[in-house]
This record gives C-alpha cells, sequence and structure tokens, in this order.
C-alpha cells in the first residue's frame, strides 16, 4: 500500500470514488492496515475508543435511508462530552413530527420536536446542539449519569444553566421534564471531571452540608498551597476525589506519575498543617456512600474541635 489512508471512518462509497475497489479494500482488512465496523464502513485499527466510537456514529447514520439528527448519548460522544453509564450499542437518532418508523438493532430512533437552532453540524453529521443534548439526556438518564454531562458541557462553556432552562422550557410538558430541571438545577460548572461529578451526587445523597467547590487554601502570607476539590470551611475539612487520572493532569514536563503524587502528599501535608483535615476516596468508594460519609463526619469532628 503506497497512498495514505484516509483518517477517521472510511465509508465504502468514499473510498470507490478515491480510487480503492473492493479487493482493495478486502486486502487491506486481512491485512490489518483497515478494520471493518460494519458493512461498508471501516477505520485505523489503531484508532483509540474515543475514535472508534465516533466512526460508528458516522458510519450507522450515512446508511440511514431518512434523515434525522444524531441525539442524546450518540451527540454526547461526537461533542467530545464524557458519559457515565450511557449504553452505546445502538445509535441515537432524533426525527421531527411526523415523521415515523422504528428502531432497530443498530439506531434508537426518537420522534420529537427540534427547532433549527438546536442542531449543529459534527464531522459533517448532523447533531443536537450541545444544550440539546444536555436536556434530552436530563430527561432521559439517572440523575448521577446526566449529572456527568451537565457538569461538563458546563464547565468546557459550552452552554450555560440560562440555555439549557429556556431549551427545557419550549420543549413544554414532555417526559422527563422535573427529572431535567432537578439536574439543569444540581449542574455546576466548578466540577472538573467525572469522578467530581459523581461525588457531589454521592455527597447529596448522604445528606452531608453541600460543600464549596474547588477551596482555595493560602498560606498565612496570602500565598496559595494548592486547590481542593471539596470544602467545608466552617468544619476546616477539604474533600479529595482521588482518581489516578488526577495525576496525569497534574503532571509538569519531565515529571513521572510519582513525582505528582509526591508533591500531592506534600501540597496535603501543609493543609494538614494550617489546620485543615483532609478526607479522600477513590473510584470503588464513590459506589459506597456510607463509608465516604463516615469518614467525612469523622473529618468533621476532628475540625470542628481546632
Amino acid at each position: 500500500m503506497t497512498d495514505p489512508l484516509p483518517s477517521g471512518v472510511l465509508l465504502r462509497a468514499s473510498a470507490v470514488r478515491q480510487g480503492f475497489d473492493d479487493g482493495e479494500l478486502a486486502r487491506l482488512v486481512r491485512s490489518e492496515q483497515l478494520d471493518r465496523l460494519q458493512r461498508g464502513a471501516y477505520i485505523d485499527p489503531h484508532a483509540d475508543p474515543a475514535a472508534r466510537a465516533r466512526a460508528v456514529i458516522i458510519a450507522t447514520v450515512a446508511g440511514l435511508r431518512l434523515p434525522g439528527a444524531v441525539s442524546h448519548g450518540s451527540a454526547a460522544v461526537l461533542h467530545g462530552l464524557p458519559t457515565w453509564r450511557v449504553g452505546s450499542a445502538r445509535v441515537h437518532v432524533t426525527r421531527t413530527p411526523p415523521a415515523s418508523g422504528a428502531s432497530s438493532r443498530r439506531v434508537h430512533l426518537h420522534v420529537a420536536r427540534l427547532d433549527a437552532e438546536e442542531t449543529t453540524v459534527v464531522d459533517g453529521v448532523l447533531t443536537t446542539d450541545v444544550t440539546r443534548t444536555v436536556v434530552d439526556l436530563a430527561r432521559t438518564l439517572t440523575f448521577e449519569s446526566a449529572v456527568v454531562t451537565a457538569d461538563a458541557a458546563l464547565a468546557f462553556g459550552s452552554t450555560t444553566a440560562a440555555q439549557l432552562r429556556v431549551v427545557l422550557q419550549r420543549m413544554g410538558s414532555v417526559p422527563g421534564t422535573r427529572r431535567a430541571a432537578r439536574v439543569i438545577a444540581f449542574a455546576d460548572a466548578r466540577s472538573e471531571s467525572v469522578g467530581e461529578s459523581r461525588s457531589r451526587v454521592l455527597l447529596a445523597r448522604s445528606g452531608l452540608t453541600p460543600p464549596e467547590l474547588q477551596v482555595e487554601v493560602r498560606r498565612r502570607d496570602g500565598s496559595l498551597v494548592g486547590r481542593s476539590d471539596f470544602g467545608w470551611v466552617a468544619s476546616r475539612t477539604l474533600g479529595e476525589f482521588d482518581g489516578r487520572i488526577k495525576y496525569g493532569r497534574l503532571l509538569r514536563p519531565g515529571e513521572s506519575a510519582g513525582d505528582a503524587v509526591y508533591r500531592e502528599k506534600l501540597r496535603e501535608d501543609e493543609m494538614r498543617d494550617l489546620g485543615w483535615e483532609v478526607a479522600r476516596w477513590t473510584w470503588p468508594e464513590i459506589d459506597e456512600a456510607g463509608v465516604v460519609a463516615a469518614r467525612l463526619r469523622r473529618a468533621f469532628t476532628r475540625g470542628n474541635r481546632r
């Protein structure tokens, strides 16, 4: 093979226009230079999971006989928004009334009113915009899953709480509006990761006093020691979601993960020296609300004694 292959998804129709034939495509698959995603669609076998997920959506939409807008969790994938426990086996597509049709093994069809200003084009595919996507997910997902995506959309600056409320109100009386309103009211742009969003839901369900987010801890001279994910100032307590991916974000040029972990330990030691209690929890513990809540309550008790 002398010619470079196109990046992203390669559709058979496009490949034929570029001079490929079916025999050549089959040879590329056998030689593992291409992976067959589905009938008539191919991708680089070294593509990462995110690229592969986008390619499946693009390939599926290309094969639709009737047009529609990619929506719900599939739209979140195209927009690069994180999701949590959102099924990806089928591509979600919304068509406007009086459209009809049925879902299939590959497509989950929605029929709903969809204003032109609520759509955009991503990777050449008609897609619900970020605001409509977040509202659709807030109406249809569990509270925790919807908050994860809503927090990220706000944090990325891709939408605002006011825009979300306007779209929800414009949708009128449709299933899930009360659920979506709760998600929108709870969502917060200061949440910086899936783990932090899930932690906020956990803390709310535990009945704890709502924390401040991204709390700055400063030395007596006013210089910054660092920020903590959560803070209860009255109880002199800080909370940290200890996800492994966080240390990747903290890496400085030339540092190893161990360097970042050590520097984080020194930062926490200094916070404790300044009179703060620090409670940490990990991915597995997010699913154990009682464990995290008990740990924080013990920290509150110690902090209130200071």
